[in-house]
């Protein structure tokens, strides 16, 4: 009989211990499937993977995440740093960066995140497969430079940025001063994907670039010789629209197909080549003016105070740079380059390379001038 006993305990142990071990695995799985639920249904996605073990810190409250899309090349890596730095200080709300780049890139701009005053930003590394742009892009020996593959992730954002309704895509040449929550809450029209700031009504309008033909209407970025895209029937005087910083609908986004409409133009100009040949700003604009054609919505002309860096001069008053609400140092003349315009500006939200492979280009008389 006690044996009989014993052996029951024994029994009555055995399955406490097993159900204690299968509570503790459910918990666990449980924990996992929380932290990693905004990568759901990434898996089997190419070219697009997400870096695993990304910090996810949160920023108090209860607030809305607000997903800002930056890209970021190796050898433009200081820009993004500072972008994303400006952002932070500037706001209170709940910011997660999804920081696009290339594989070589990753080691590189981990250490730099991790250092410093960035060590608590809510990041996710998310690495480009530039594949993904095979038979949509071809060199143009007349551009002088070649094709960067990151600077075409603004067209991909519903797979950069999967579990999201509304993103908010930015360069690495801007600096943000206001509170990036007034830009998240642009209001978007009915049917519209995005939200760009116009060239004709911005606050940096009639900039005239040498050579690069007329950078305010879609004339100067489309060649109106070619019949398809005459048979578009888009008026030439159209005004344009910079695609360097922009609010995103992705729920309108997905559902009118957006992403495919940028490839299939993408494709049609490297088979017909229908772009302006003096084109006046980047490459990713001529698809966007089409499949954005009277079917976008404004953002307010101070979220993207540009043409910093079309020249070396200043072509804006203190008062007004002060006032802005972003900087945009579109253009040849880089912020981190040896020769550019409000550079103090700029430096204010920079944090040197703890590697020490990224460091600024300055003239001989900046730095003497500093020491």
């Amino acid at each position: 009989m006690s044996f009989r006993k014993v052996n029951i305990i024994i029994l009555v142990l055995a399955v406490a211990l097993f159900l204690l071990v299968l509570h503790r695995n459910f918990l666990g799985l449980s924990s996992l499937l929380r932290n990693e639920a905004s990568d759901s249904g990434i898996v089997g996605l190419q070219p697009i993977d997400f870096i695993p073990n990304a910090p996810r810190h949160a920023v108090g409250g209860s607030h809305e995440e607000i997903p800002v899309v930056i890209a970021a090349s190796e050898d433009r890596l200081g820009g993004a740093i500072a972008a994303i730095n400006s952002i932070q200080h500037n706001t209170r709300s709940n910011v997660i960066f999804y920081i696009v780049t290339l594989n070589d890139t990753v080691d590189h701009l981990r250490s730099w995140l991790n250092s410093g005053s960035l060590k608590n930003i809510n990041y996710k590394i998310v690495n480009f497969d530039a594949k993904l742009l095979e038979g949509k892009v071809k060199e143009d020996p007349d551009q002088g430079e070649s094709v960067k593959p990151l600077t075409f992730a603004r067209f991909y954002l519903p797979i950069l940025v999967p579990s999201a309704k509304k993103a908010i895509y930015m360069d690495d040449d801007v600096i943000v001063q206001g509170d990036i929550l007034a830009l998240y809450n642009t209001p978007l029209k009915p049917g519209h994907a995005a939200a760009f700031s116009e060239d004709c009504d911005s606050a940096s309008t009639k900039v005239v670039i040498r050579g690069a033909g007329n950078q305010y209407n879609y004339i100067g970025y489309l060649d109106y010789k070619k019949e398809r895209i005459r048979k578009l029937s888009m008026k030439a005087s159209t005004c344009s629209f910079n695609p360097g910083v922009f609010v995103a609908n992705l729920t309108e986004w997905k559902r009118q197909n957006i992403t495919n409409q940028l490839e299939k133009w993408m494709k049609l100009n490297v088979e017909e080549g229908l772009y302006s040949r003096t084109l006046a700003g980047s490459i990713t604009t001529p698809p966007l003016l089409i499949v954005f054609y009277q079917q976008h919505s404004t953002i307010d002309p101070m979220w993207n105070v540009r043409h910093l860096g079309s020249s070396a001069g200043k072509r804006y008053s203190p008062q007004f740079v002060k006032a802005a609400k972003l900087l945009h140092w579109n253009g040849h003349f880089k912020p981190w380059g040896r020769t550019a315009s409000y550079i103090d500006v700029w430096e204010k939200w920079y944090i040197p390379d703890p590697t020490g492979k990224f460091s600024l280009i300055r003239r001989h008389v900046e730095i003497s001038n500093m020491n």
